[in-house]
């Protein structure tokens, strides 16, 4: 049966709450999904930080990959929260385990949250 708009939602949105319970669980009791907010999207979990700055945390659950397009969308929207970083969490298809699932940075991401220092080139093309 083919996936329509709405069944594509509803995954995406137990998707996003699946992760945003696994990371409050796990780093801290403040994270929550985020409330869609319009225009500006600033992610889809809240409160996530890493080194004290504000992190963007973009969930994509679908089968077909658009790494460069995702990575683009967090970028942009960690603009649109002020926040250091924006990284992608995607569904690992056939793995249940939130713990398990992909995540997707760039190289420059990586640097800051390994180090905590922001790369000037983060969001150039």
């Amino acid at each position: 049966m083919a996936r329509t708009r709405q069944s594509a939602k509803a995954a995406g949105t137990r998707f996003e709450r699946l992760i945003s319970d696994h990371l409050r669980d796990n780093v801290s009791e403040y994270i929550d999904r985020r409330v869609k907010t319009g225009a500006k999207d600033r992610g889809d979990i809240s409160n996530v930080r890493s080194h004290g700055e504000r992190v963007v945390v973009e969930c994509k659950n679908t089968a077909r990959l658009s790494l460069a397009q995702w990575i683009d969308e967090a970028h942009t929207q960690a603009g649109n929260d002020d926040a250091a970083v924006g990284v992608v969490i995607h569904k690992r298809h056939g793995v249940a385990d939130p713990g398990r699932q992909w995540v997707t940075m760039t190289v420059d991401d990586l640097v800051f949250f390994l180090t905590g220092e922001l790369q000037e080139s983060r969001y150039e093309p």
